[in-house]
């Protein structure tokens, strides 16, 4: 018979985490107690909206700052959710450049010029810096959410394959059907668990050759060899770290779905929506910590009936170009509101809900029409343990990146900075200067 202390060891030798009824006879109520109080994990949410806003109706009065500001017009589908986000103004990037690159730089606030004899350079994002935390425990580290609209690396958004690059600055793929991430989140595996170990131990294999034919040229290269070498012995350990979680995961089911499998050829609105839902089922089913979502721009126009092409609509003035830009605004206003009502509905374990742990941004790293000076910033949900139901204005040219590594802090990552940060935003961290 199993004493209480064999037991324990049994349950951690099997590698298991059960959910023990309350058993009093048998000595279980401890047992029970300790899993009811774990608390539910911290999440990160980005969503990127490319072109920015239309300033004059979205943003408060930046006289009018405080818990107690004026809703514009732009935030009216929020008024419902006043007291749970808070607008920060005054925020951009240092090294922002490009007027067309409204997701490039969003996250990571790198200097694109920051190496040396390239054209181009980019940084680690802040989702990223979060799911190497946050994603250790779940089966996708993090998900890249896309619009299924071609086009999308250009104008509005910029150079990128997501919202999300890695720790070397390299750009990481995200699904850009909500088909495509349904199935990848919930749906079975066609192939035997024995086939799949196999084509496992092929890629091992062929990984081990590559990384052995590197080896043998290591000796006598150049410096900018060496470098350029040294960076590709970086990502095959990169390959190695995501075959080592695949192993992991391997003869593990993928939770029921919470929603129904969605059908072909949603897009605009409808894709936007749905993306949300897809958000909300990773979160509500721990298949995923960190989510980003880099949203349609011309496809969501068409949608709602705006016959403004997106680049037009983004050089408005006062006249049907600005009104477009308000319809849109309102458009985004209502499918935000709509994902916030989903996550504060969506209830943890212990009594609380999704939102109460989770920290999400909604913004560009374009203001208006094509200005790179103070981003549009929402910030919202419990995750970060930021002031909500406020408006904070920053002074002009205060680094984005201090927004980001106080919601990293906040959730518990520990760094010292991020981008081009020069400390926190101790407004929104609570605790006012």
């Amino acid at each position: 018979m199993f004493t209480a202390s064999s037991r324990r060891r049994f349950l951690k030798s099997a590698g298991t985490l059960l959910a023990l009824p309350s058993l009093d006879s048998i000595g279980f109520r401890r047992f029970a107690r300790a899993a009811a109080v774990a608390p539910p994990p911290k999440r990160m949410v980005c969503l990127g909206i490319g072109y920015g806003v239309t300033e004059e109706t979205w943003m408060p009065k930046v006289t009018d700052a405080g818990p107690g500001y004026t809703l514009p017009e732009g935030l009216a589908p929020l008024a419902r959710h006043k007291s749970d986000f808070t607008i920060v103004q005054g925020c951009s990037h240092r090294f922002a450049n490009n007027p067309h690159g409204g997701s490039t730089f969003w996250l990571t606030g790198a200097n694109p010029f920051g190496t040396a004899g390239q054209s181009f350079h980019n940084s680690i994002s802040m989702d990223q810096v979060a799911a190497a935390k946050m994603g250790q425990d779940t089966r996708f580290t993090s998900i890249q959410l896309n619009a299924s609209e071609p086009g999308m690396d250009g104008p509005g958004h910029g150079t990128g394959l997501s919202l999300a690059w890695d720790h070397r600055g390299k750009p990481m793929a995200g699904y850009n059907s909500p088909v495509i991430a349904f199935h990848k989140l919930f749906s079975a595996e066609d192939a035997p668990l024995e086939q799949r170990q196999k084509l496992l131990a092929e890629k091992r294999s062929v990984l081990d050759a590559v990384l052995e034919d590197a080896k043998s040229v290591q000796r006598g290269l150049s410096a900018a060899d060496t470098d350029k070498l040294d960076e590709y012995f970086q990502g095959v350990r990169d390959i190695e770290t995501r075959l080592s979680k695949e192993e992991r995961w391997l003869g593990e089911p993928k939770p029921k779905a919470p929603l129904p499998e969605p059908g072909e050829g949603l897009v605009g609105r409808d894709e936007v929506l749905l993306m949300y839902d897809l958000i909300v089922a990773a979160l509500q089913t721990d298949s995923s910590r960190v989510l980003t979502f880099r949203q349609p721009i011309q496809h969501l126009l068409t949608s709602v009936g705006i016959k403004v092409a997106a680049h037009d609509m983004s050089h408005y003035a006062p006249g049907p170009r600005m009104e477009a830009s308000q319809h849109r605004d309102r458009v985004q206003g209502e499918m935000l509101a709509t994902l916030i009502d989903k996550l504060k509905g969506t209830k943890e374990t212990d009594g609380s809900s999704l939102f109460d742990h989770t920290a999400l941004v909604f913004g560009s790293n374009i203001r208006s029409i094509h200005y790179l000076d103070n981003c549009p910033t929402l910030l919202a949900g419990g995750g970060a343990g930021i002031r909500l139901g406020q408006h904070i204005v920053m002074p002009k040219g205060t680094p984005l990146c201090n927004v980001w590594l106080t919601l990293l802090k906040g959730t518990g990552i520990d760094v010292a900075s991020h981008g081009d940060s020069t400390g926190i935003v101790e407004e929104l961290a609570g605790t006012p200067a």
